[in-house]
C-alpha cells in the first residue's frame, strides 16, 4: 500500500457483539480511537452490543477495526464485529471522537 492511499480518509459503521457493556467498552474505544487521531462516536444499543462510525485514514481505521475485533477493553468478550456502510469521505464529519449516551 503507498502512502497516498493509506492517507485516503474513510468512514465506516461498526457494530460490536458479545460481552461488550458495563466493561468500559466505550470508554476504551474512545481512549484508543484517539490515540489513532480518529473521530466518530461510539454508543450502547438495546440490544446489548455496541456500535458506532470511525472515520479518519484508511490505515489508522483498519488498526481499530482489527482492536474492536479482537481487543476491546480488558473485561469485553467480543463474539463479532459487524463493518458496513464504508465510503470514502472527503472530509471529516467530527472534530473528536464522542460516547453518545
Amino acid at each position: 500500500m503507498n502512502m497516498a492511499e493509506g492517507d485516503t480518509l474513510i468512514s465506516v459503521d461498526y457494530e460490536v457483539f458479545g460481552k461488550v457493556q458495563g466493561v468500559f467498552f466505550r470508554k476504551y474505544t474512545q481512549a484508543e480511537s484517539k490515540k489513532l487521531g480518529l473521530v466518530g462516536w461510539v454508543q450502547n444499543t438495546d440490544q446489548g452490543t455496541v456500535q458506532g462510525q470511525l472515520q479518519g485514514p484508511i490505515s489508522k481505521v483498519r488498526h481499530m477495526q482489527e482492536w474492536l475485533e479482537t481487543k476491546g477493553s480488558p473485561k469485553s468478550h467480543i463474539d463479532r464485529a459487524n463493518f458496513n456502510n464504508e465510503k470514502v469521505i472527503v472530509k471529516l464529519d467530527y472534530s473528536d471522537f464522542q460516547i453518545v449516551k
